[in-house]
């Protein structure tokens, strides 16, 4: 969102849909059109900042100590606020993870940032991260998942579960393209649901699972909070498992 002035007035009325249909969770970040992204949700959340968990992220190009500070007010001012809820390291690079911690917490204590976390990090990142000083405040890990795409499943999520630490997962119905599944499509008719509440009700049985679509589609917003009540059977979830199968070993964790 943000990228086209002409679209403006359509994404500010859908985020305003998603609000008013309870979907509180905004996620953002400096990098979405160099901070326009920013600047539309500030202009649709006012007036209800109280209502909205805003997350946004830093580039790791801007994750030094001042680095992260200086982005976090540069996100605040085009938000319009004076707090982030959730702040994110977007991926790993070259500044230490340690001067990055040490800027989220500075963040934290001027109450600028709620909590943190971080994106696309694999299990020994999060090992690495974790064996910081103050590393174990980490509150959440952003990675791609879905049904093609399970390969967390084997041991990042697990590593995780076991941490408390809460998954949000970016490309949730892998940006339309598993919706002609014949599979997931079958399950889908059995629940008189859409392919693609199906496929987020997958993603959503996982305990301390934050699942996060993009649409600038109204529609598609209603859609989308239909899928939350949707509760999945042990045959759906058999039936989705043999169209996808999880994995039986290590793989590389996937970026999009």
């Amino acid at each position: 969102m943000g990228e086209r002035a002409n679209r403006r007035r359509q994404e500010i009325k859908v985020l305003r849909v998603g609000l008013e249909l309870g979907l509180t969770l905004i996620d953002t970040a400096e990098m979405y059109a160099d901070g326009g992204a920013e600047e539309l949700v500030g202009e649709a959340i006012s007036g209800r900042r109280e209502d909205v968990f805003v997350v946004s992220k830093v580039l790791p190009t801007n994750a030094s100590r001042s680095g992260t500070v200086t982005a976090c007010e540069r996100s605040l001012k085009r938000l319009k606020t004076d707090h982030i809820d959730l702040y994110l390291l977007h991926w790993r690079g070259k500044v230490p993870l340690e001067q990055t911690v040490e800027a989220f917490e500075a963040l934290v204590k001027a109450g600028k940032i709620r909590c943190w976390g971080v994106s696309n990090f694999d299990t020994s990142d999060m090992e690495e991260l974790v064996a910081l000083p103050s590393g174990g405040s980490v509150t959440t890990d952003q990675v791609l998942y879905n049904l093609t795409r399970r390969g967390i499943e084997y041991d990042l999520l697990p590593w995780c579960v076991d941490r408390k630490i809460p998954i949000m997962a970016y490309s949730p119905i892998e940006q339309g393209r598993v919706l002609k599944n014949r599979p997931l499509q079958a399950v889908a008719k059995r629940h008189e649901a859409t392919a693609a509440q199906i496929a987020l009700a997958w993603v959503l049985r996982q305990k301390n699972m934050i699942a996060i679509p993009q649409t600038s589609n109204a529609d598609h917003v209603r859609e989308n909070r239909g899928a939350v009540d949707l509760k999945l059977t042990t045959q759906d979830i058999e039936e989705l498992d043999r169209a996808f199968p999880p994995p039986r070993g290590k793989r590389a964790l996937e970026m999009i």
